[in-house]
């Protein structure tokens, strides 16, 4: 039987993501990298119509880092050394001079004051963190009034062949370190976060993204 963690989801702890993404790091860019481009253009896109502080958390290897407006100065963070590395090799190597810091952080734990960011995004995240309704509270916290949070995600769906297919996965989770069966109710969770839009994005419309104000 798999074990269930944070609102009945398939238990994943930190060093399940750190020994997932330190095996990842070398061929993510070439592999999920290509696979979520579309949506990494997407979220960055809504991003760059708005101004200020942006924290991206789950940097990953800074595939969205160029992709972000000069008028946004991004801080971004991870919990995995093995893939802020390639993030930061990236930013040097494009010059990205509005990149104002790349941290090895717990998004559970973000270690910045209550209201330091204008914009919020977090992209194929919210499947990998070990307590996702955390991580809403404490994107929840950091967020100016008035500010955005954008998620980008898998969310599972209950019917049909990818239903029984993710729920089959789900055991397979910690393995993996992402949870296949992951339903957006899982992080609709944070009152002071009024979702405005749902909207799917490519490929297929297998991710979708979600839009959230910081209410004032």
């Amino acid at each position: 039987m798999t074990a269930r963690g944070s609102r009945g989801l398939a238990a994943i702890d930190a060093s399940d993501v750190r020994q997932a993404y330190r095996r990842w790091a070398p061929v993510y860019d070439r592999t999920f990298g290509k696979f979520v481009e579309a949506a990494v253009r997407s979220v960055t896109a809504r991003a760059n119509c708005f101004s200020g502080r942006l924290i991206e958390v789950g940097v990953g290897t800074g595939l969205a880092l160029p992709h972000y407006g000069p008028q946004l100065r991004v801080t971004g963070i991870d919990l995995s050394p093995d893939m802020l590395a390639r993030a930061r090799e990236r930013v040097s190597r494009e010059g990205q001079s509005n990149v104002e810091a790349l941290l090895e952080m717990d998004a559970t734990a973000i270690d910045f004051a209550d209201q330091s960011f204008d914009v919020a995004t977090a992209m194929f995240v919210m499947t990998v963190v070990p307590d996702p309704v955390k991580v809403m509270r404490e994107l929840a916290r950091v967020t100016k009034p008035g500010g955005t949070v954008l998620i980008c995600n898998h969310f599972s769906v209950e019917e049909g062949l990818r239903g029984a297919l993710e729920r089959s996965l789900s055991r397979y989770a910690a393995r993996l370190g992402w949870r296949p069966e992951f339903p957006v109710q899982a992080i609709l969770v944070c009152e002071e976060l009024e979702l405005v839009s749902r909207t799917p994005v490519k490929p297929f419309g297998f991710f979708t993204l979600l839009e959230f104000r910081k209410r004032r």
